[in-house]
């Protein structure tokens, strides 16, 4: 397995995505981080776009699952995106991670709520 990586952080998005009714109603922002596991040799010797995994079209792919339905738990968010990079793109392992800095946990101060969901391409 290669330890090559193409990582794209910090995306910001608005979604309706949470437990409670105020969430879906409201909405709120959400933070999605990506790791792509892929060899990079080939592009890295081409400099050529079809040889890589194109940023752009992974960002629209998280955009739609973020903007998209409503989702009840980042874990959902969090496997569907990754389920679909695995299917879309020749990488052998997606790591994501949905950061939601407004999670409404009662009496608590925190920074934001955060799942990471790691999967391989044979365990799709």
């Amino acid at each position: 397995m290669t330890q090559d990586k193409i990582c794209l952080e910090g995306m910001i998005f608005y979604g309706f995505h949470g437990v409670y009714p105020e969430e879906k109603s409201r909405g709120q922002r959400f933070i999605v981080d990506l790791e792509l596991i892929t060899d990079l040799s080939q592009p890295g010797q081409s400099d050529a776009l079809e040889d890589t995994v194109n940023y752009g079209e992974v960002y629209s792919l998280v955009r739609e699952v973020m903007e998209g339905r409503s989702h009840n738990l980042m874990e959902s968010l969090a496997h569907l995106i990754a389920a679909r990079v695995l299917e879309r793109y020749n990488v052998e392992e997606v790591k994501v991670t949905v950061h939601k800095p407004d999670s409404p946990i009662k009496g608590a101060v925190l920074a934001a709520a955060r799942v990471e969901v790691t999967r391989r391409k044979d365990q799709a």
